[in-house]
């Protein structure tokens, strides 16, 4: 039996949105396709405060933004304009390029609010890299939930547990939100060869081991855990396919091509990208090294 890698997050600062970040990291640079996870951590905002993540730019992606509380309102360079509520699913495909805001509705902001939530960066497979891009927004009564005996499965974007969400993933994928009752137990079987368990909050064991609140555990290949609440439980499990080849990640773009990163630097900085119809505000490409941009 292997020993599952725990990762510990590093603490970020996001326009003023505390976040921990457990992926990428040296120990663990993907688990399946998933390449980026940002835990926006529970903030209270007062009156007149709030997100806004100006236009900025990706390729060779797809983002999905999953909110336990608060909204964020979505804007790309395809023309989408959507409010997301906290259950919804936000899914943005970047193909060859796409830019996008992301912020707090004006509403919200002004009566003061709590932002929750998770936000990830799925690569593409190489021959999805390239193309248009694309948005779906999947409200939460439309993905499928598995409530038994005190064990609460809700299928966030592709399949498992016998649940498939409506997400339109572009490769094999696993994002389950857990929530778990005190003394409940669940199997977690291998129908995904990655996988990737992170707790929100909480008391766990896996395989009888404690596992505390904001870590990140990569799961041995090919191994079923179990997982125990010793407390009410709130969780996120990920995974899916191996990659199709190592990625290039370089501020807001991901790629196999290190060639299609820089072009997309030089497009950037040139001005010569999509813009967000009625955005004139823009994130100016780093000088040097920088961590990505959420979102």
């Amino acid at each position: 039996m292997n020993t599952p890698l725990v990762i510990r997050p590093r603490a970020e600062d996001v326009e003023g949105q505390p976040i921990l970040r457990p992926l990428p990291s040296a120990k663990c640079r993907n688990v399946g396709p998933f390449v980026f996870f940002d835990h926006m951590l529970e903030t209270r905002y007062p009156a007149g405060k709030g997100m806004n993540i100006r236009q900025h730019p990706h390729i060779g992606l797809s983002t999905l933004t999953y909110l336990f509380e608060g909204q964020i309102q979505h804007k790309d360079s395809l023309g989408s304009d959507q409010v997301v509520n906290a259950g919804d699913v936000s899914w943005m495909t970047a193909g060859s390029e796409i830019a996008h805001v992301e912020r707090t509705p004006e509403p919200l902001k002004d009566s003061g609010f709590t932002m929750h939530g998770l936000q990830i960066w799925l690569a593409s497979p190489k021959d999805r890299e390239h193309g248009p891009g694309h948005y779906s927004h999947h409200p939460a009564a439309t993905l499928p939930v598995s409530d038994n005996l005190g064990v609460k499965i809700r299928m966030i974007a592709g399949s498992g547990f016998c649940l498939e969400s409506p997400v339109p993933v572009l490769s094999p994928t696993l994002y389950a939100e857990l929530n778990l009752q005190t003394a409940t137990t669940l199997l977690i079987p291998t129908e995904h060869e990655e996988r990737a368990l992170y707790v929100l909050s909480g008391e766990v064991q896996l395989d009888g081991e404690l596992i505390e609140p904001h870590s990140l555990v990569v799961l041995p290949v090919g191994e079923e855990m179990t997982l125990f609440a010793e407390s009410d439980c709130h969780a996120v499990l990920f995974g899916g396919a191996p990659l199709d080849g190592p990625r290039r990640i370089n501020w807001n773009f991901v790629a196999s091509d290190p060639a299609l990163i820089d072009e997309a630097r030089r497009r950037w900085a040139a001005g010569d990208w999509p813009t967000v119809p009625g955005e004139s505000e823009r994130i100016e490409l780093p000088k040097h090294r920088s961590p990505p941009t959420p979102l």
